[in-house]
């Protein structure tokens, strides 16, 4: 006798009572384990009613009681561990720190661990007889692998930088994590968001219409999406708030029906983003009505609706806003079968995710609560968070600090002890945040004096701040100043979860300055005159300008949102328990001035691809604690279109110190008519090396590696010249060696 599926169990209310039989588990054939999941999808959806059917399309479908079907919540998320489920999870760093980590392997092991957290909350509420809590469901809504064109986004903090190429790697790492490595079965289902070309203001994101070339289209904003799609086999996608050419992306006929379904021939669920139909009409103003809105949408293949005009109840509806789908189709204007379509999809995953199978023929389904923060899953929090952190500068090796050679040290600034701070937005809930402060303090415990005075707040000074001729004698006696400082996560964002005035630099969760704060750097320049060495730990969740810093503090570090153990990474990289390893995954620039209006689409000037200015730091910049260099770089003098080659180079450790180097590979075509980038990012690997360690870096680079974009929107590789250069950074800005390719043959031509 088979055992009835624990969600049927806990829809059903029924139980196995001791001594007798439960009721028999496969009274239909979709409760059939040994069935294909097309098959048992196809049986459900056959037996299910219109009202039914349309209920499952919205993020919290009902329950179905006579068929043994349980309420579930789609809507879950997880940008950088399980978020906003209210229980005590493990927090990594911000998704822009992962990013700088540039480790895919640490990243795919932080998906799986947030699948593994999250499986032990959904298994928890099952036991506890609780279904469909919205946060604590198997579809997460992640990763965001939209492009951070402009430092002054708000939410580019939830990307992986401004590259493609690293965004796309990133995204891929990150889902393999999260949905596992079996094809038929899924330990939770990524989303690809938000598609497409979205990345602020987000003042206007649910007003404005986005006009790219097609370009910049398939060369900047495409790629990531193209790679979860066709290599990641990511579940599902979610399309954006804004228009794209004159259309809603979630009714657009380029984005969903020719690219994403025809193109691509994507087969996993789309989800609109929450109450993005709602735009239609209250805000884009191209659809008259609810109605309309939702049908639109439907025929553009949006499976799922966060919000609610696929399907309240009648009862709850209002007309021509809500329940439009019901009348619809009972009055002809779309066909049943359209809906059929869209649940396909949605129970597909469902049942990939075993949620109709029997308990033992889960995999996942005895993943225990006690599997939450498991002491392996804090050590990878440390560990992603030290990774992270990017050494900007370090002049005269004021880094690592010598703790048995201080005597005081001074620990001041805004976010020296905030424990909201390195948590980031779109966050769970740690047992435990440990801060600079406290950071600086366990590793100086018995060995020198720790003197904390907050100094200033983000923008100012706060309600009762000592004025700085107080606060002078005392941290002149610091062997040594350590500022944190930079933003937060209550100044930058989403629309509506930041507060910062657009007065003070921030408008809507988005900057209107990149400039670090004001008073931040008023307060550093008089550090700066007490004579001491400063060093400047910099908490954002994007590029922060700072040339004042730049040219006069000793050293500065970019410590991002690092998570739950941001300040314990922070202290372990100033003290040299940890080498610095970090890399710049955005351009740093030096000013405002660097910067083309921010509601302009266009790629001119923006990013380090197609920037014609000199940035305060460059991407894929990082410094160390020792020193790498670079000989015998290989690779063919020939190439035929179409074909791969590989490339190799050595890289030695010629310091006193083992670390990690980020070997970065660019691709330059020589000569290239416009538009063309400057120089591209197309491989990387992290390595540890040890003293006087040496070893052969090795990359392989297909055709698409080697290609680019033409005017019209075409990936090919055509005849030419290509530079490569394999280095710590960009050619002239790390040491690397490059060498050229010619390539020949007739142009290849790529999706």
């Amino acid at each position: 006798m088979r055992v009835m599926p624990l969600l049927l169990l806990a829809a059903a209310g029924i139980a196995a009572a001791p001594g007798r039989d439960a009721e028999p588990a496969c009274r239909f054939p979709f409760q059939d384990p040994d069935l294909g999941v097309d098959e048992r999808v196809a049986d459900l959806v056959s037996r299910l009613t219109l009202e039914e059917k349309i209920g499952q399309l919205m993020h919290t479908a009902p329950a179905i009681p006579r068929l043994g079907v349980p309420e579930y919540s789609w809507w879950s998320e997880a940008l950088h561990g399980v978020a906003r489920s209210g229980e005590a999870v493990t927090v990594f760093p911000q998704a822009i720190a992962l990013a700088a980590t540039f480790d895919e392997d640490a990243v795919e092991r932080l998906g799986d661990i947030t699948a593994t957290e999250a499986r032990a909350i959904f298994n928890e509420d099952l036991r506890q007889g609780r279904t469909a809590r919205m946060y604590r469901g198997l579809t997460v809504w992640t990763p965001n692998v939209n492009i951070f064109r402009d430092p002054r986004w708000g939410r580019g903090q939830e990307t992986y930088g401004e590259d493609p190429f690293l965004t796309a790697r990133m995204g891929l790492a990150m889902v393999r994590g999260l949905q596992g490595g079996d094809p038929r079965r899924l330990k939770l289902a990524a989303c690809a968001k938000h598609f497409a070309v979205h990345s602020g203001p987000e003042s206007g994101r649910h007003r404005i219409d986005v006009r790219t070339s097609e370009y910049d289209l398939w060369d900047t904003y495409l790629p990531a999406f193209r790679e979860l799609v066709l290599r990641g086999g990511v579940s599902g996608v979610m399309c954006a708030y804004n228009r794209f050419r004159s259309q809603p992306c979630c009714a657009s006929d380029a984005l969903l029906t020719d690219i994403l379904r025809r193109r691509w021939g994507f087969a996993g669920y789309v989800t609109s983003d929450c109450w993005a139909l709602d735009d239609f009409f209250k805000e884009h103003g191209t659809h008259g009505s609810g109605r309309a809105a939702a049908l639109d949408a439907l025929r553009h293949e949006v499976d799922l609706e966060c919000g609610g005009s696929y399907g309240k109840p009648a009862a709850e509806a209002r007309p021509g806003v809500f329940g439009a789908l019901l009348a619809a189709v009972r009055d002809g204007a779309v066909e049943e079968r359209a809906i059929d379509r869209a649940l396909r999809r949605l129970f597909s995953v469902r049942f990939r995710l075993g949620l109709f199978d029997p308990t033992e023929r889960a995999p996942y389904a005895g993943i225990p609560y006690s599997a939450l923060n498991r002491p392996e899953h804090q050590e990878h929090a440390l560990r992603l968070a030290r990774e992270s952190i990017v050494l900007l500068k370090n002049e005269r090796d004021l880094l690592p600090l010598q703790a048995e050679r201080l005597r005081c040290v001074a620990v001041v600034g805004p976010n020296a002890d905030d424990r909201r701070t390195p948590l980031g937005n779109y966050h769970g809930k740690p047992l435990r945040v440990i801060t600079p402060l406290e950071g600086i303090r366990g590793k100086l415990a018995g060995k020198a004096e720790v003197i904390h005075v907050h100094g200033t707040g983000w923008l100012g000074p706060g309600p009762g701040e000592e004025p700085f001729a107080l606060l002078a004698d005392r941290l002149r006696r610091a062997d040594v100043i350590v500022f944190v400082g930079g933003l937060s996560p209550a100044l930058e964002g989403e629309e509506g979860d930041a507060s910062g005035d657009d007065a003070d630099g921030f408008f809507h969760g988005d900057r209107t300055r990149i400039m670090l704060p004001p008073a931040q750097t008023r307060f550093l320049q008089r550090l700066q005159g007490l004579g001491r060495p400063v060093v400047l730990a910099v908490m954002s969740g994007g590029a922060v300008a700072m040339p004042w810093e730049a040219a006069h503090v000793g050293a500065i570090l970019q410590a991002w949102y690092g998570g739950q153990a941001g300040g314990q990474a922070l202290a372990d990289v100033l003290f040299g328990d940890a080498s610095p390893s970090g890399r710049l995954p955005v351009t740093f620039y030096r000013g405002d001035g660097d910067l083309p209006p921010f509601a302009d689409y266009s790629m001119e000037n923006r990013t380090y691809r197609y920037f014609r200015g000199r940035p305060l730091y460059p991407f894929g910049h990082g410094l160390s604690y020792t020193r790498f260099a670079y000989s015998d770089l290989r690779a063919p003098r020939q190439a035929l279109t179409g074909e791969a080659i590989t490339v190799s180079a050595l890289v030695r450790n010629r310091g006193r110190r083992g670390g990690d180097e980020v070997v970065q590979l660019y691709v330059r075509h020589v000569a290239a008519p416009a538009p063309a980038p400057r120089l591209s990012l197309r491989g990387f690997q992290r390595v540890r090396l040890e003293p006087g360690e040496c070893r052969r870096v090795e990359f392989r680079l297909d055709a698409a590696d080697l290609a680019r974009v033409d005017a019209g929107g075409r990936r090919f590789q055509g005849p030419g010249l290509l530079e490569i250069h394999v280095g710590g950074g960009q050619p002239g800005c790390a040491p690397g060696a490059s060498a050229r390719v010619r390539v020949t043959g007739d142009p290849h031509y790529r999706d």
